[in-house]
């Protein structure tokens, strides 16, 4: 119950519908709602609080995908948004997947090593299956995928998966992916894929990295040069994951 009712975020109708289509047990909102009201007052406590995860320069990368149909041409094109964010300048790497698949996953982590200039020591990730094999939500047990565990290896990174249904241990990135959906491609068209490609490298460069972030309080351009640049490890020689394994 607790399961459900966090995974479909306080909403005990729905709970109260899956149970009787997947479990036959028929039960009245009510009873439902009496059930699930002391997760409900955790859900509320845990909303209230306003103490920030924050992260020394250098330390986080958080990746995130997000979905948008976008007109390319003539045609309404399903665009997956990868949307990287540096935890503590704020700075976004953005760029457009035809697919979420694990190849997407680390193409788009080696463009923001690369836009960036150098690797954190750690990045957040989803529980997407093609990145963690197991999540146990209550002990916190992390299966990592094997692939995932030879590309983190490449680039020396610590993988680490945030909390299933817990959206706030990686809102820096999920908040990233809204403000792309928002600000970036609302209400645009794209002659092509390449034209596309070519916006989102724009807007990050001349509004997202200059923007004044809500919680910083500065650019993140500026944050990064000032304090973050140089807490990154180097990529220096470093050849791309699939070229390495060829080689090998």
């Amino acid at each position: 119950m607790a399961e459900r009712f966090r995974r479909h975020a306080g909403n005990a109708d729905v709970v109260r519908q899956e149970l009787e289509r997947e479990k036959g047990i028929g039960l009245s909102l009510r009873t439902v709602e009496r059930e699930v009201a002391h997760l409900r007052r955790e859900l509320a406590a845990e909303a209230r609080v306003t103490i920030r995860f924050e992260t020394p320069p250098g330390q986080q990368l958080q990746i995130d995908f997000g979905e948008r149909h976008v007109t390319i041409g003539d045609e309404k094109v399903k665009v997956y948004l990868f949307v990287a964010t540096l935890g503590y300048s704020r700075r976004l790497y953005v760029r457009p997947f035809r697919n979420e698949r694990q190849e997407s996953w680390f193409a788009g982590v080696e463009g923001a090593f690369r836009h960036f200039g150098g690797v954190t020591k750690e990045v957040l990730l989803d529980n997407d299956r093609g990145l963690v094999a197991r999540h146990d939500r209550v002990t916190r047990e992390v299966e990592f995928n094997a692939r995932l565990h030879a590309f983190a290896r490449h680039w020396n990174f610590r993988p680490h998966a945030c909390a299933p249904y817990r959206v706030r241990t990686k809102g820096k990135g999920e908040r990233g992916v809204g403000y792309v959906k928002k600000n970036a491609i609302a209400g645009r068209q794209f002659e092509s894929w390449s034209a596309l490609e070519a916006h989102l490298d724009a807007w990050t460069r001349d509004i997202a990295d200059r923007r004044v972030h809500g919680t910083t309080g500065e650019a993140p351009i500026e944050r990064f040069y000032r304090a973050e640049a140089d807490a990154l490890r180097s990529i220096a020689g470093v050849p791309p994951f699939e070229m390495a394994r060829e080689l090998v």
